[in-house]
């Protein structure tokens, strides 16, 4: 592939909700910029995009795909994301190197859930965009509806930059309103437009000339002094319109059938930001000062490695956005955080899965390299002699865990590195062990996202793994004093044991943790070499409780006597009778079942407020606060985790997949009577099954 200047490429994340057709597009686009001779079909598992095997298994887009089209000697590198909410993390690294993005609407369904996810991504970076109101042959196909919505839900200047002609099956092109002419078909060469849209048409240039002219000073002073602004003067207006996020034209066509999609590509390389005029990233050096990172090839060099992916079989593949200075190949780089030089060897422009070896990218390209030891998505490759590190985004965090476990024992060792390698893959994916429970979870942002990581640690990695919904991790902890005595006697030949261990334990407030104190015994009742034994003693029963084996927390453990033997006193006696007393003052000490509380912010359309707020109700939840954004309802509560292990996938089915929450740990508190003796029963029956096993 021929290496192209920064002012020569445009960076665009195709945004929308599943089955916009974001997919197809790519491909359209590909098709009409010559990159392959024949278009693939989604419903195939045909197209260059959507490569990965559990894409065409499931036929949607798992996993954002370069797609890069060469189009008037200029460079489209198209992001081509995933629309399933699932994919969050997918679709926020595409907006974080891209320079602009083109939102999809399905010209029936209009604005859906992820459209509007979507548009949020691109809103946090402030990307400059554009509307493509695709599947305008379908039947019931309204642009104009589609256009109120939008501006309904997004706001801004939301402007047409083209007009269909006709609408369903009788879509036959796009009036072009910046060129004012008419592309019919797959719109190889311009005509004239239709008399019968003239009125319409002159409506909407009027428009488009109006949002054109509002954005520079000069232009609107022409403007309003009813002078015509020249085809020159509306394309600077646009352009700079766009570029600072003013203006957000409206494109149409049908990807699926490649109908307006050369005049699309013919606007995005006319009036798309390239990277030099893109935001300015900042970087940091290892001292903490920052440092502007302009899209310079002449800048130092800084690399945005965006996504990895694990193969079995090639190893790592890096893919990332040259911020600053020029990528070459063959040579050595510094990565940061971990401060490890790279070796590397060919770097590549990424089509899909095929890999166009290339000799070096310049500043705002996007290209890809295998085999890096120490790098991992979010990190950094610079000059040692120059590092910088450029700042990591935030994902969400995950709403949707299980509990898993390997299949085999040779699962059993594999397992660990395994969820490594995916979770550095893709980092809206984590893993971690849950030592109140016992159990390895893996959480993720809902259970396709969950389902397709555990499909591919056995695909790729040959790992079995099994799931579960994972348990909660309750504690255990007391609400009030109280004080006994334990001695523990063993006299059965040989070496006899001694220990006696006066303890009183007190609660204390919550997220105190544990404390041991021995400053109460007087006299030499127990030798001070004794006191190590005894908190070893409490630390085995703080790992599993008297109560229900959970662990134990915000408790203070006082000895205030004990006796001891000359001879037959040891460590071993005072660890038992530090345990046993321990167990013994806890059980009289009011024991409590506390268990963790999540505080949630739901997010839904207004007309589902009443049916969330009884569906919290069912689930212990207590309601902060509600507030109206944007003809959205926002709810803040608090519920217990035990009623929110699932509700991803209740939210869902609830809001037709328009709502969607965040969920973080509030506090633990305790949990009312009638379900403590059920959770207590349960623990105490697994454990008598897991004595008799």
């Amino acid at each position: 592939m021929t290496n192209y200047s920064t002012s020569q490429l445009r960076n665009i994340a195709l945004i929308g909700h599943s089955s916009s057709g974001k997919t197809t597009l790519a491909e359209a686009m590909l098709f009409a910029t010559g990159a392959i001779s024949r278009r693939g079909r989604v419903e195939d598992g045909s197209t260059v995009a959507d490569w990965d095997d559990e894409a065409i298994r499931r036929r949607i887009s798992v996993s954002t795909s370069v797609v890069p089209c060469e189009w008037h000697e200029a460079k489209i590198n198209v992001l081509d994301t995933p629309g399933f909410i699932d994919f969050v993390g997918e679709t926020k690294g595409a907006v974080l190197v891209s320079d602009a993005a083109l939102v999809l609407l399905d010209a029936v369904a209009s604005v859906e859930v992820g459209t509007e996810l979507g548009w949020g991504y691109v809103s946090e970076r402030s990307l400059p965009r554009a509307i493509f109101v695709n599947k305008m042959d379908r039947d019931n196909a309204r642009f104009q509806a589609a256009l109120r919505r939008a501006r309904e839900v997004f706001g801004g200047t939301i402007v047409p930059a083209q007009l269909p002609i006709g609408e369903g099956p009788d879509f036959r092109g796009v009036v072009d309103l910046i060129g004012m002419k008419a592309y019919l078909g797959e719109g190889m060469d311009p005509v004239e437009i239709p008399a019968e849209m003239a009125d319409a048409v002159e409506e909407a240039r009027t428009q488009l000339v109006e949002a054109a002219a509002e954005g520079d000073d000069e232009l609107i002073m022409k403007y309003l002094d009813g002078e015509e602004l020249t085809t020159e003067e509306i394309n600077r207006g646009l352009r700079a319109g766009i570029t600072s996020g003013n203006i957000i034209p409206v494109f149409c066509g049908s990807a699926l059938n490649n109908l307006g999609v050369r005049p699309l590509l013919n606007a995005l390389v006319a009036f798309m930001p390239h990277p030099a005029e893109a935001a300015v990233p900042t970087a940091q050096r290892p001292d903490g000062a920052e440092v502007a990172l302009p899209a310079d090839s002449t800048g130092p060099l800084a690399v945005f490695v965006y996504k990895t992916v694990a193969d079995p079989y090639v190893g790592k593949i890096s893919f990332f956005r040259v911020m600053s200075g020029v990528f070459r190949g063959d040579g050595r780089v510094y990565s940061l955080p971990s401060g490890v030089e790279e070796r590397i060897s060919q770097i590549f422009v990424p089509r899909g899965k095929e890999q166009l070896p290339v000799q070096q990218l310049a500043a705002g390209d996007i290209g890809g390299v295998t085999k890096l030891s120490s790098t991992a998505t979010n990190d950094t490759l610079c000059d040692r002699t120059n590092p910088l590190a450029l700042p990591q985004p935030i994902y969400p965090e995950p709403l949707f865990s299980v509990a898993v476990s390997p299949k085999t024992k040779a699962d059993s060792a594999k397992m660990g590195p395994t969820l490594t390698r995916i979770t550095e893959e893709d980092p809206s994916l984590r893993w971690r062990f849950e030592p109140g429970t016992n159990e390895t979870l893996l959480a993720g942002m809902g259970e396709v996202h969950i389902d397709l990581a555990v499909r591919r640690m056995e695909t790729k990695f040959g790992v079995g793994i099994t799931t579960a919904v994972p348990r909660v991790p309750y504690r255990e902890s007391v609400t009030r004093s109280a004080a006994d005595s334990y001695r523990h006697k063993k006299q059965t030949g040989g070496a006899g044991q001694f220990a006696e261990v006066h303890m009183e334990i007190r609660p204390l407030p919550s997220g105190s943790g544990i404390e041991y104190d021995t400053s109460r015994v007087f006299g030499g009742a127990i030798s001070n070499s004794f006191f190590p034994s005894i908190e070893k003693g409490i630390k085995q029963v703080l790992v599993s409780g008297p109560l229900a084996g959970c662990q134990v927390v915000d408790v203070r453990c006082e000895v205030y006597d004990g006796k001891m033997h000359p001879v037959d006193s040891k460590d071993i006696a005072f660890q038992i009778a530090g345990r046993e007393v321990f167990k013994k003052i806890f059980m009289a000490a009011g024991p409590v079942l506390l268990e963790p509380v999540m505080e949630v912010q739901i997010t839904v359309p207004e007309e589902y407020m009443g049916d969330i707020m009884s569906d919290l109700n069912t689930r212990r939840g207590r309601v902060q606060g509600m507030e109206q954004v944007r003809g959205k309802g926002v709810i803040i509560a608090q519920a217990p985790l035990a009623e929110m292990q699932r509700y991803a996938i209740d939210l869902r089915s609830i809001t037709q997949g328009r709502g969607i929450y965040t969920m973080k740990l509030s506090h633990y508190e305790a949990v009312p009577a009638h379900i403590a003796e059920q959770v207590v029963t349960q623990a105490r029956r697994e454990r008598v099954e897991t004595e008799e096993e």
